[in-house]
């Protein structure tokens, strides 16, 4: 049996990938804390290995095994490496990416917070999937917006939130329970370079559904509005900045 301790995935297009020193520093850092010092040079090596052509969607795990014992990797696992006298093991996924999607509906959790450790990514995905699943099924929803114990929205299932408010670029405070999202990081950055004005600031899932425009930020999608909430009306979004803004995240790409 394994458990996924520390995962990161990121978009390769033609061997060109955005924020892949951030996503790197994300992984090897969750790595380290979790007891796995080889994270790093794992990472880098199987990088390389990456091709230069087509769209893929890696997935890097660092997994706890149920035993010291080696654990055979899957077949669409390559680059397996032991860790942690046996108990720890580094591997990576190579998926082709799924679609990139658009405009998404967006439901509210209301229930319980599932996630167990919010800033680390790969503990919390089953549970994060189960929670968009049942909510496709219920009202078609293509992402949960989570709140903290306060109940601020602090983020998605597997999406950063960022929001507009009379032309300030919004999201919520870092001194609250959410994943340091790579794709928001460049975002903010893309503000900056704009001119922009940025700010953190805490709202309530209504308040947000009476925002300007709600976006959710992730390494597969890049940037995608909210344009319904719950099973309510489609809002057209007509002056989105979305594309634009796409379009100059997009562009963020290097070579691997």
């Amino acid at each position: 049996m394994r458990s996924v301790l520390v995962a990161d995935s990121f978009l390769v297009v033609n061997g060109r990938v955005r924020g892949l020193d951030r996503h790197r520093e994300r992984f090897v850092s969750s790595c380290a804390a979790a007891g796995e010092p080889d994270a790093g040079a794992f990472w880098d090596d199987q990088v390389g290995r990456l091709p230069g052509f087509g769209r893929w969607f890696p997935r890097f795990e660092l997994h706890e095994t149920g035993s010291a014992a080696a654990v055979a990797a899957p077949r669409d696992e390559v680059g397996p490496a032991p860790g942690a006298a046996g108990r720890l093991r580094l591997a990576v996924q190579l998926r082709p990416a799924p679609t990139p999607g658009g405009r998404v509906r967006i439901a509210v959790h209301s229930g319980a917070d599932p996630r167990t450790q919010p800033r680390i990514k790969g503990p919390d995905l089953d549970a994060l999937g189960a929670l968009k699943a049942e909510a496709a099924a219920e009202c078609g929803a293509d992402e949960v917006l989570l709140m903290d114990a306060d109940g601020i929205a602090v983020e998605a299932a597997y999406s950063a939130l960022a929001w507009w408010e009379d032309g300030v670029l919004c999201f919520p405070p870092a001194d609250r329970d959410f994943l340091p999202s790579v794709t928001a990081a460049l975002v903010r950055d893309l503000a900056a370079t704009r001119g922009v004005q940025t700010t953190e600031r805490a709202r309530r899932p209504e308040e947000l559904a009476e925002a300007d425009e709600v976006w959710l930020l992730n390494a597969l999608h890049g940037i995608r509005p909210v344009h319904a909430w719950h099973d309510g009306p489609i809002d057209p979004l007509p002056g989105s900045q979305s594309t634009e803004w796409q379009q100059a995240l997009t562009a963020l790409a290097c070579p691997v």
